[in-house]
């Protein structure tokens, strides 16, 4: 049975006596729970009990959430625990943390990564990215989870979403410090209410999470037994070059394509790359095939020319002359003469045709996510209009870029991020190069963490259109050259989903349940074996293998093509 808290078990054995060491089921009495949970308020850390110099940690506030019944994401009731990590500059914002206890524990811990500039807490109570949607969540599995902000607070300049950087400790803390003093802080109270520590100790994270997830592993390698990396923003300072090179590139007169453009754009690539996975099914599974043969100068849509007549913008049924340039400025790699401070010397372009970058959401609430973490509806400019959820918004990339270039390279809130070539910095260089050392998530000799028993998913969908999946393909292969891939296949696994988007699509949603994978795998040694995918809204309930890269999933000529026992994974 899961454990028990050892200030429950008088409760218990009133209920069970003796026999609750041999596994007689039974319920916490609600109000010891919650007394319990209610003394942890005002409780602290100490400063020598966090890793990295801090003022030590304080709980601001508990509260007992009661148990949820609603299956499958049920719970049986768990404590929730905030609290601040105190910075040792005073100027600087705390770390603050959230912490859940639930009153069944499974004796294990989870900690979830956040997401784009953070700021805010870490999604600690809800399924883990591209999680299933027909299992119980963490908390209702049983796991203490826990996840924090990451130093900083988006709530005191929403607009601004990088300002935090302009203190030194606060941008050290959302380069990966805050993971280690959020990590120690939380395992202490988790030892301190249970009377045990946690005995198997996980970390899941999408985008930004999931750069998180890689840096503890490079960083931490013996303060976890496992880790989910989706969609990891690795390289995240190099990625913000390309991100400025992209943005100048959608600025230029004309370059923008609007979403009813983008929307023929992804037509015109369906039509042409469709059927190279043998099936015409709604999704391109054979991307680098669609890649080296699409050119937008060229193909057609509907029987007639993507490329606008005389390459002038005549509309919106076709792509002019600067629209095609910008779209392959987007495809393509940035590169780095010389190499960043990182090492990296180029950082992977987009997987392009055929993906959806935004196109019209009509009542969509997902289509309106997904325009919203691309290319938006409304071309980049000077002064960068702000770049809220739901709203008319530039490019994501370009509203990260126009903070990154202000608060973390100039320190100039007027600065003119169109201003800034990332591929000729000039007297920005050196800033440039202290960055990515910074936050260039980059190591790829993972010896220590494998050597400790370390196991690592990784999954990204070919279809993102925020974090590119040549970036994680490049990473990935740079790990199996650097440990060789026979060692590397003992500790790590990284699946491709075709037409999954940056953490939401309305092509393919993915859902899967890595979590129960990765228990396997760390907990039983039992290896990855075929994994399958679940899409929840392009074709609700439909299901394709999950390859692993560079594999990927082609219809075997017959069978149901919603079904993932109707295709196989293959390399060529």
């Amino acid at each position: 049975m899961s454990a028990i808290p050892s200030r429950f078990v008088a409760v218990l054995g009133a209920v069970c006596g003796p026999a609750i060491l041999a596994g007689c089921v039974a319920t916490a009495d609600p109000d010891q729970v919650i007394g319990s949970c209610s003394e942890l308020k005002g409780g602290t850390v100490a400063a020598s009990s966090i890793g990295l110099p801090t003022r030590g940690a304080t709980v601001t506030a508990t509260e007992y959430v009661p148990p949820v019944s609603d299956s499958p994401k049920s719970h049986q009731g768990y404590c929730k625990v905030l609290g601040d990590i105190a910075p040792v500059d005073p100027t600087a914002p705390a770390i603050k943390f959230q912490l859940n206890l639930p009153a069944h524990w499974n004796d294990k811990s989870l900690m979830i990564g956040g997401g784009g500039y953070n700021g805010v807490p870490a999604k600690t109570t809800d399924l883990l990215p591209a999680g299933p949607v027909d299992k119980p969540d963490p908390i209702g599995l049983g796991y203490a989870t826990y996840g924090s902000d990451s130093g900083h607070q988006l709530a005191d300049d929403p607009a601004n979403p990088g300002i935090f950087a302009l203190n030194r400790e606060a941008l050290r803390n959302f380069s990966y410090e805050a993971l280690k003093k959020t990590h120690d802080t939380a395992q202490q109270l988790i030892a301190k209410y249970y009377g045990k520590p946690a005995q198997v100790k996980y970390f899941a994270g999408g985008s930004t999470g999931g750069r998180e997830g890689l840096a503890v592993v490079q960083k931490w390698p013996q303060d976890f037994n496992g880790v989910i990396a989706l969609y990891p923003a690795f390289a995240a300072a190099s990625l913000d070059l390309q991100f400025g090179r992209i943005t100048r590139a959608l600025a230029a007169p004309g370059a923008y394509p609007d979403p009813e453009k983008r929307a023929v754009l992804y037509k015109a690539g369906m039509q042409a790359c469709d059927a190279l996975d043998g099936i015409r099914d709604g999704v391109i599974s054979n991307q680098r095939q669609c890649n080296r043969m699409f050119d937008p100068a060229t193909v057609s849509v509907d029987g007639r020319p993507l490329r606008c007549e005389n390459g002038r913008d005549t509309g919106n049924q076709c792509l002019s002359d600067a629209q095609i340039k910008a779209m392959k400025v987007l495809a393509s790699d940035i590169v780095f003469r010389p190499a960043v401070g990182s090492g990296e010397v180029r950082h992977a372009g987009f997987n392009v045709w055929g993906v959806d970058l935004g196109r019209p959401a009509g009542d969509s609430k997902l289509q309106a996510t997904v325009n919203y973490l691309t290319l938006g509806s409304i071309a980049p400019a000077y002064p960068m209009p702000p770049n809220p959820a739901g709203s008319q918004s530039v490019p994501y990339h370009a509203g990260f870029w126009d903070q990154w270039v202000k608060y973390f390279i100039t320190q100039d809130p007027a600065f003119n991020s169109l201003s800034l070539d990332p591929e000729r910095p000039g007297k920005w260089r050196k800033r440039i190069d202290e960055l990515t050392r910074l936050q260039d998530i980059n190591q790829t000799d993972l010896s220590a963490f494998a050597d400790h028993g370390g196991k690592l998913l990784i999954t990204h969908g070919v279809a993102d259109g925020l974090v590119p999946t040549r970036a994680t393909e490049d990473y990935v292969r740079r790990v199996r050259a650097t440990m060789g891939k026979q060692k590397a296949d003992q500790f790590l696994r990284y699946y491709e989903i075709p037409g999954y988007g940056h953490a939401v699509s309305t092509v393919f949603n993915a859902s899967w349940d890595s979590l129960s994978a990765l228990e396997d795998w760390v907990e039983k040694g039992i290896e990855p074996g075929p994994q399958v995918v679940a899409d929840t809204a392009g074709v609700p309930g439909r299901t394709r293998p999950l390859c692993e890269y560079p594999a990927w999933p082609r219809y075997t000529g017959s069978g149901d093509i919603n079904r993932a026992a109707s295709f196989e994974c293959v390399a060529h």
